[in-house]
């Protein structure tokens, strides 16, 4: 019980996940098959549409948008500022996590007692792994895109299209440029509505009494 208790966040947002992507494949093959056999395509099960671009299109579209999103804001944190926002560091003063790693410290993790160039990967690792994933995830959003669209020029007897002419396709781009801006606004709309609005309990919010200029949770 202890152990859901400290991890109860991650495992409830991990099912939520989990049914998201569950309804989404229910709901994704009826509109994949509604597809095809409207443009005179045959049905496909569901391990066809697992591999489908259809598939692939939808969710990593979605992935690389999270990602990129997440790595930009862990980024221009750490250089931009937002005077009386939870989501940034104050501007008028030091903040612990611009203190310098030292390895005497207590349970310190073990790349800090290490150093070198283990240490220096580690003090920018999450950056660094969502750069990873929002990689993996536009590109496999892009070999979805590009595969898909090719199922259809084939159903209406035209050419398929090779990488690089789809790499400056307008549907790609229209694909991960809508989903791009709602993750900025998003992020856009809790930084400044932190400044403002409160949530008693979030660490999200600062507290309830605070002034609006104040800086941080």
């Amino acid at each position: 019980m202890k152990f859901f208790r400290n991890n109860s966040l991650s495992i409830s947002f991990f099912l939520l996940f989990l049914l998201s992507l569950g309804g989404q494949v229910f709901f994704g093959l009826k509109e994949y098959n509604k597809e095809l056999v409207q443009e005179g395509g045959e049905h496909v099960g569901l391990t066809g549409y697992l591999t489908s671009g259809h598939f692939l299109q939808s969710t990593f579209e979605n992935w690389e948008s999270e990602f990129l999103q997440m790595a930009l804001l862990v980024v221009f944190t750490i250089f931009l500022m937002q005077k009386g926002s939870s989501e940034s560091k104050d501007p008028d003063s030091e903040e612990e996590v611009d203190r310098e790693p030292d390895p005497r410290r207590k349970n310190a993790p073990w790349p800090v007692r290490t150093g070198g160039w283990v240490l220096a990967i580690y003090k920018h690792s999450l950056t660094l792994v969502l750069l990873v994933l929002f990689a993996i995830s536009f590109i496999l959003h892009f070999h979805g895109s590009l595969k898909d669209e090719n199922v259809h020029l084939a159903l209406q007897g035209h050419p398929p299209e090779t990488a690089s002419e789809y790499f400056f396709d307008s549907r790609f781009w229209f694909e991960s440029l809508q989903n791009w801006q709602s993750e900025f606004l998003s992020v856009f709309a809790i930084v400044v509505l932190s400044v403002y609005l409160r949530q008693k309990g979030s660490p999200q919010s600062k507290p309830v009494d605070a002034p609006n200029a104040e800086t941080g949770e």
